[in-house]
């Protein structure tokens, strides 16, 4: 297996001579990485890579580099890594065949006497080596009677668990390295996580001169970790290709030290490059990828650009249709990952897709026969137009909102879930700013009848919920992680997450409690004037503050909700802005530019960071409308490519170099069938002709919808929601009475259309018309219309039944494209 998979990546790096080979026509620079380097005690080291660059953009590490010292008694490089030996300045020098790169370094602090710092160094190599993770003695009860914080997040209370609990018996101040705490790591004694480090390394090395410094404790004057820093932060590669990563601490009093050793690395996507627990990265295959590094409950990035193998696509990237900024900065993506784009798709198509897409409905067969005639090269801007300002356009997108804002029978009372769905529905009549709307709804009391909004409250009746709820729904941030320790993947520490939760501390209810079905089911929501959350950890209140946002003050007595929601939904809050254009962006494009749209974080980047930022800034010129952003998406060429693939493009499925096929949503997929078949669907308590996309409720009886994934609105998650395929589907298309049904009724489109004068081949057109947007094509009619010679005057309504069945249990039917 592993010859095998040499021989695929020297194959894969033979086949981007060809893509890559100009950038070797003019011999790419030498960078040292760090460029400037500052050593300042005794145990500073530095670990440095050789980079090469075109421009300002980074390559492929240089192997092969042979360092030179200007003063070999100042500091050496030894293996990757400069080491300090005395106070002064000195100039290191890479050499790789004929090229050079220099770099200087500033060394201080040798003839001072070193501490290991308990917050910052001790509790890293802890971290590092997984003893505080989630598996060992991070866990909430700890392992063994020995408990730590979840990597390390509390400092003081880790500390009194190795040096005061359990008698101090782990630490040995008369003999360090005989401490329990080093023991059991290195293997000396039994230790069910078997061997974390050696006993000669720099981490057994470092925690037992911790000990014989008499274990110093952290203190509130620690320095505190600003930023990490990664080199080279972003670079384009090849398969085959190995890349050193370096990671530098930045502290708050203005030290920096490397931290590679003691971070954590972890590969955001595989397929592209693997990293192992030094650092090392290895180039496996194309696409975009980044690889994760951890230190001290802070992350970063590195990002790495593998371009597809294959003939250069910048012919077809210049020759690709460009409408709007989507398009230039999609073909510029394109372009770096040479992968061509997919050409537009025909009028069709684009209808379908357009009416799927933004209304959630079929064109009729009259829509599709007119548009299709239409000669106006304006055609598709003036069906955009059209589509935004249609009713149905409001009844698709107050269902989105709903799904998003739980609207739910199971948890509201009927007159409850009527008056807040005509709220949302009556935000998307209005065309309200997404800010506005966000505004009133974070602010809203009042009661829940009179005021639709305030029911956002009456689902949400803790403030820590509420805290995760808005997190989640409005910055498609999950928070919930930091309730109990800092969250792993992200910045959110426990204490921003109750200064957070602290904001809805005071929101009070009447008719909170107990079941919802009890009573009337009205209650009012209102705020008071007092009132804390405090903090299990601590036993205090957090300072309530949004989570990057201002604290407000303990002794204010305003609404602390406005507070939150001016910071929520500021132009300037990047969170806000990135988390509804991806909503929007995935419900257009299938794939949201980050996925899950659920799942917005530093660690789970976007496929396109510039695009996203882009689209953000233009939400936030255009004043949050969003049927501006729809428009935009709709009329530009990366929307309305074809969803063909190409040979070189097929493996693509996040950079939208075609339009990515997906199955409809059940009620999209119900309410097509009652508007092809004319027969309507039936819902108890709601009007003959209701569509699926019009209930309120997300817990109206309804097998189909329940079978082909509705969500039930119990959390703010799109993974409630399921496309997934499943056995249970099919045999309700084949055999359930939904379809056969509506096929069968009396009046149906089926039934008219076998009794009537048409012929064959104009019932087929229509068949087709109806159902897929498109006229059949020759050798479709001729095959159909054979069906139709066999039955020799016969009833043809059972035929004209399993034509129409057919094509609407068709993948092409049931998938938008």
């Amino acid at each position: 297996m592993r010859a095998y998979r040499v021989f695929l990546l020297l194959a894969l790096a033979a086949a981007y001579a060809a893509v890559v080979g100009d950038l070797h026509a003019s011999e790419p620079a030498l960078r040292v990485l760090p460029g400037e380097i500052v050593l300042d005690t005794v145990k500073s080291t530095q670990r440095v890579v050789v980079q090469r660059f075109d421009g300002d953009q980074a390559l492929a590490e240089a192997q092969g580099v042979v360092w030179k010292s200007s003063d070999a008694s100042i500091a050496t490089v030894e293996n990757g890594t400069v080491i300090p030996h005395a106070n002064g300045t000195v100039t290191i020098t890479a050499a790789a065949g004929e090229q050079t790169a220099t770099a200087q370094v500033k060394i201080s602090g040798q003839d001072q006497e070193f501490h290991w710092n308990f917050r910052n160094q001790i509790l890293s190599i802890f971290s590092k080596a997984n003893c505080n993770g989630g598996a060992c003695h991070g866990a909430l009860a700890g392992k063994k009677g020995f408990k730590l914080s979840l990597f390390g997040y509390d400092p003081p209370a880790d500390y009194d668990a190795i040096t005061r609990h359990a008698r101090g018996r782990r630490v040995n101040f008369s003999e360090p390295a005989h401490s329990l705490l080093l023991l059991k790591p290195i293997g000396a004694q039994p230790h069910k996580g078997g061997v974390r480090f050696a006993a000669d390394s720099p981490e057994f090395m470092a925690i037992a001169e911790w000990i014989a410094d008499g274990a110093p404790q952290p203190q509130e004057s620690d320095a505190r970790l600003e930023r990490l820093e990664i080199l080279p932060a972003g670079s384009r590669q090849t398969p085959g290709n190995q890349q050193q990563l370096v990671v530098i601490a930045h502290y708050n009093d203005g030290r920096q030290e490397d931290v590679t050793r003691w971070a954590k690395f972890d590969s955001v996507n595989t397929s592209v490059a693997e990293v192992d627990a030094s650092g090392h990265v290895s180039i496996v295959g194309p696409g975009e990828g980044a690889v994760k590094a951890w230190f001290l409950n802070e992350n970063v990035l590195a990002f790495v650009s593998v371009p597809y193998p294959g003939e250069s696509t910048a012919a077809a990237i210049a020759a690709a249709p460009k409408r709007n900024f989507i398009d230039e900065m999609i073909l510029a993506k394109l372009e770096s990952l040479n992968l061509p784009p997919s050409p537009p798709v025909d009028d069709a198509q684009f209808l379908r897709r357009a009416y799927l897409d933004a209304i959630g409905v079929l064109p009729t067969v009259e829509e599709t026969r007119k548009f299709l005639a239409d000669e106006d090269p304006n055609r598709r801007d003036k069906l955009i137009d059209a589509l935004l300002e249609r009713p149905e356009f409001v009844d698709y997108w107050a269902y989105q909102w709903s799904d998003l804002l739980l609207v739910s029978g199971d948890r509201l009372r009927p007159e409850a879930v009527k008056s807040y769905y005509g709220w949302i529905r009556g935000q998307v009549e209005k065309n309200r700013p997404w800010d506005e709307m966000v505004h009133e709804l974070v602010t809203a009391s009042g009661g829940t009848y009179e005021h639709g909004a305030a029911n956002f409250y009456a689902l949400h009746q803790d403030p820590t919920v509420m805290a995760e709820t808005v997190a989640q729904a409005f910055l498609g941030l999950s928070i919930n992680c930091a309730k109990c320790h800092n969250h792993p993947l992200e910045k959110w520490t426990n204490d921003q997450y109750y200064g957070m939760a602290n904001l809805f501390s005071r929101v009070r209810g009447k008719g909170w409690g107990g079941d919802f079905r009890s009573g009337d089911g009205k209650r009012t929501v209102f705020t008071d004037t007092a009132g804390e959350l405090v903090q299990p950890r601590t036993g205090k209140p957090q300072p309530p503050r949004p989570l990057d946002g201002e604290a407000v003050p303990f002794d204010a007595t305003d609404d602390r909700r406005e507070h939150l929601a001016d910071w929520l939904t500021s132009p300037e809050n990047p969170y806000f802005s990135r988390a509804i254009v991806n909503r929007v962006w995935a419900n257009f494009f299938g794939v949201g530019l980050v996925e899950k749209v659920d799942d917005v974080r530093l660690t789970n980047p976007a496929s396109n960071e510039a695009l996203l930022a882009a689209t953000q800034a233009y939400l936030v010129e255009h004043d949050f409308q969003l049927k501006d952003l729809m428009r935009t998406i709709m009329q530009s060429a990366a929307y309305q490519r074809s969803s063909e693939s190409l040979p070189a493009n097929s493996n693509d499925q996040r950079f939208y170099s075609h339009y990515y096929p997906r199955r409809l949503s059940a009620e999209v997929i119900l309410d097509a069938y009652a508007a092809v078949t004319k027969s309507p669907s039936k819902f108890e308590g709601y009007d003959p002709g209701t569509r699926a996309m019009q209930l309120p409720d997300a817990a109206i009886q309804s097998d189909f919808l329940a079978t082909f994934g509705r969500p039930e609105r119990l959390i703010t998650c799109d993974c409630e929601r399921s496309d997934e395929p499943s056995m249970t589907q099919a045999l309700h298309l084949y055999n359930g009475d939904t379809l056969l049904k509506k096929l069968g009724s009396e009046g149906s489109v089926s039934h008219e259309l076998a009794k009537s004068e048409q012929s064959p081949q104009q019932i087929i057109e229509e068949a087709y018309l109806a159902t897929l947007c498109r006229f059949p094509t020759a050798a479709e009619t001729e095959a159909l219309s054979a069906e139709f010679e066999l039955l020799k005057g016969e009833d043809r309504r059972e035929l004209v039944d399993d034509l129409f069945w057919s094509l609407l249990t068709s993948k092409e039917f049931l998938f938008n494209h």
